[in-house]
């Protein structure tokens, strides 16, 4: 496995002394590698090598550009259960659930893949006689890519895979908690013959190689997914100077159950969105929101599959959930536990880590009940396996309580009633909606992101993705031979 970064199609070492442990989450003692850390350095060499990469992809046509993405999907496909064991080995997530991410960065290969016979440009009619008008869209240049830990494949190819096919060269960093998985799509790219100098991969710190990227005025476009704290200052950074930015950030993610809704449906439902990869999606489900006819039941039956659900290493087939990624991750969400108790919420399950377990970071799936939406608990992102139960006595109040907190990513409703259905669509304050189904998933062809404090900037994936890395130009041109021109404009 390469242990480095990449730059202008090779593989190096940083010259710094600084180095990053790659750590199995689920075992402390299994260090899958260690990489040493890029400099502000190595990013002025890898904008050097996108810039002198430029003209010439730029120039490459779309179909051309698609094909090597359509190649990079056929190799992954190939390389999937190479790929899926390293990301549950450096993220923690169970084997099943790291196969479906990877087949996820498949579909969105595939998708922009086919983007580059598009590009979505349309001809509009002039209001002048003898005049044919239409839009193009363009790539920027150079364009600066910040991925999180928790999907380290996903997102990573939902965000390079329509930089490259519309014509941009990348310079990506991924987190340095989970650089093994991003260094197998770097490997694939390569040998899906993407040229050298279109992606550069740089393995290094947010405060070092994240913040070079942002202040770096050749870098066009910033693209960040992350933490609140981190993404609203690169927001205000990036912005500033011009640059043309995204960040998707956080999700405090509401299930509303009405009396009418099937509770088993909705039960494996909350359980798959909550305690699916550990809770450690933006997309989580984190809040339920239960009428108070059939609360009572719906947390009979939570509780039951919390309390059935076998925690382990994600490599172990058997195992149903694994640990949170690290250490810091790992102490926020016990921190969030005592937060609840000390709120006066009723810890119905869960709670502690598993003595048998001491050698990972694992938390059992936790369950609270009785919270108010007060509570830190209630609005506070906790990205891990905890569960907020509170209750509503209408669809009016359960609306108020899951738009009374500053993310707004996605949000389901469990009920049979279309009018419930509707006013819910309308009403609820987030980018995304699920009518009986889990918070959670997103496909390649539909646009992902939310609002308020979740997001600012363009939505990602789909059409909505590719048009983030371009520039839209209008073109006019008057055919008539004459040199006169209505003056509309």
């Amino acid at each position: 496995m390469n242990t480095g970064s990449y730059v202008n199609g090779k593989w190096y070492r940083p010259a710094s002394s600084g180095t990053t442990r790659n750590i199995n989450p689920a075992d402390t003692s299994d260090v899958i590698a260690e990489y040493p850390l890029a400099t502000a350095a190595d990013v002025g060499l890898a904008i050097d090598a996108a810039v002198a990469a430029w003209p010439s992809w730029k120039k490459t046509p779309g179909p051309e550009r698609g094909r090597v993405l359509w190649r990079a999907a056929d190799i992954a496909r190939r390389r999937l259960d190479e790929i899926a064991r390293t990301l549950t080995r450096e993220e923690g997530k169970i084997l099943k659930e790291a196969r479906g991410e990877v087949l996820k960065g498949i579909s969105l290969l595939e998708y922009y893949a086919g983007e580059g016979f598009r590009m979505h440009g349309k001809t509009l009619p002039s209001e002048s006689r003898d005049t044919f008008t239409y839009t193009v869209r363009q790539p920027m240049g150079v364009v600066g890519l910040i991925a999180p830990w928790n999907f380290p494949w996903a997102i990573p190819v939902w965000k390079s895979a329509p930089a490259i096919v519309s014509g941009n060269c990348v310079v990506f960093k991924p987190s340095e908690l989970t650089p093994a998985t991003t260094v197998l799509l770097t490997e694939i790219y390569d040998e899906a013959g993407l040229p050298p100098g279109v992606f550069n991969m740089l393995v290094g710190t947010g405060p070092e190689v994240g913040e070079a990227m942002v202040a770096a005025p050749q870098l066009r476009a910033i693209s960040f997914t992350g933490s609140n704290r981190v993404g609203g200052a690169l927001y205000v950074k990036a912005a500033q100077r011009g640059a043309k930015v995204t960040c998707e950030m956080g999700g405090k993610n509401a299930v509303i159950v009405m009396p009418d809704a099937d509770l088993d449906k909705a039960a494996i439902a909350i359980h798959g969105g909550a305690f699916g990869s550990t809770g450690q999606r933006c997309t989580a489900t984190s809040r339920v929101i239960a009428h108070a006819e059939i609360k009572n039941a719906l947390v009979e039956r939570l509780v039951a599959a919390a309390k059935r659900m076998k925690l382990g290493p994600g490599l172990d087939d058997s195992s149903e959930m694994g640990p949170s990624v690290g250490d810091r991750q790992w102490q926020t969400v016990m921190d969030y536990i005592k937060v609840g108790q000390g709120e006066g919420a009723r810890m119905l399950t869960g709670g502690t880590r598993p003595a048998a377990l001491s050698h990972g970071y694992f938390v059992e799936p936790t369950i609270f009940d009785g919270v108010s939406p007060s509570m830190r608990i209630f609005k506070e992102e906790i990205f891990g396996p905890v569960l907020a139960v509170t209750t509503a006595s209408s669809l009016e109040e359960a609306l108020q309580f899951a738009n009374g907190v500053e993310y707004g990513l996605t949000t389901s409703i469990f009920t049979e009633n279309i009018s419930s259905v509707m006013k819910f669509v309308d009403e609820v304050e987030t980018g995304m909606v699920h009518v009986n189904e889990p918070t959670v998933g997103g496909e390649a062809q539909l646009p992902f992101g939310g609002t308020k404090s979740t997001g600012v900037g363009e939505r990602e994936m789909a059409e909505e993705g590719l048009n983030f890395f371009t520039e839209l130009k209008t073109v006019f041109i008057n055919y008539s031979g004459k040199a006169e021109r209505s003056m509309t404009r």
